[in-house]
């Protein structure tokens, strides 16, 4: 029987092929230095958006429909609170220490008083959700965003996130706690949980970015990159996080070196 490592392996391994394939189809379309991917990266935009037509969407607005809001809100709740431990860490790799005491703290009041993170109680004690993940760990480390990418399943990311998202998908709760298959499949329902309920929760802005776009890769990027950057000043800068995309064109923020 496979270990859950070697299946997570096998399916990193898998959509790395898928991505080789898709980068090693010869281009000769100018890119921008930053997206030296760029033909490649808007062929893995068209297939994602092919899946969200074909599957994804549908079954992010029957789950809308069917699943009511309350219950909506309770399993986006434990979601959040499965994600703490994670950011704890990484606050603490990037030396954060008043970021990761408020995540402990907040840990420990969704889990016991908030019933297994049902209810986010601890916002209400002036305890907000603080960012981590292992590529603004990388950030705070130095390390370069690298070329943009876009990602099978996942969206835009850049080499350093990219990166980081694989160390994330194995060190989150509960699957990376389980012994067995029974840990790698936990972890694939908890992710396809979280991606459904994200997707319902995003219908109509989607909408409302296509239908503004004149080209919706470059205007994706542009909101997606800005996002993430705006996240990345907290790391040696703490600010308030931003609650949502925003694009990037209304903003004046500048964002930091990468």
């Amino acid at each position: 029987m496979k270990s859950p490592l070697i299946a997570n392996w096998l399916v990193v391994a898998a959509i790395s092929c898928i991505m080789l394939r898709v980068c090693a189809t010869p281009s000769w379309r100018p890119a921008a230095p930053d997206d030296p991917f760029e033909p490649r990266d808007r062929r893995v935009l068209d297939v994602n958006r092919a899946l969200d037509k074909a599957v994804i969407r549908p079954v992010a607005e029957l789950y809308r429909d069917v699943v009511p809001p309350f219950v909506r809100d309770r399993i986006r709740s434990m979601i959040d609170n499965l994600t703490e431990p994670r950011i704890f860490a990484n606050d603490l790799l990037q030396f954060r220490i008043n970021a990761a005491g408020i995540t402990f703290a907040r840990f420990v009041f969704n889990s016991t008083f908030g019933i297994a993170g049902m209810f986010d109680v601890a916002k209400d004690h002036d305890l907000p959700q603080q960012s981590g993940d292992f590529g603004e760990t990388l950030y705070a480390w130095g390390f370069d965003e690298g070329p943009y990418l876009m990602l099978l399943f996942f969206g835009p990311s850049n080499l350093r996130d990219t990166i980081g998202l694989g160390v994330d998908l194995f060190t989150t709760p509960p699957g990376v706690f389980l012994s067995g298959n029974s840990g790698f499949w936990i972890g694939v329902a908890e992710g396809t949980v979280n991606a459904m309920d994200l997707r319902s929760r995003n219908i109509e802005t989607l909408d409302q970015i296509v239908a503004s776009s004149l080209d919706y890769y470059s205007h994706l990027k542009s909101i997606a990159q800005q996002h993430r950057r705006a996240v990345l000043r907290d790391v040696r800068e703490p600010t308030e996080e931003p609650a949502e995309l925003v694009d990037p064109g209304e903003s004046a923020g500048q964002p930091p070196p990468p």
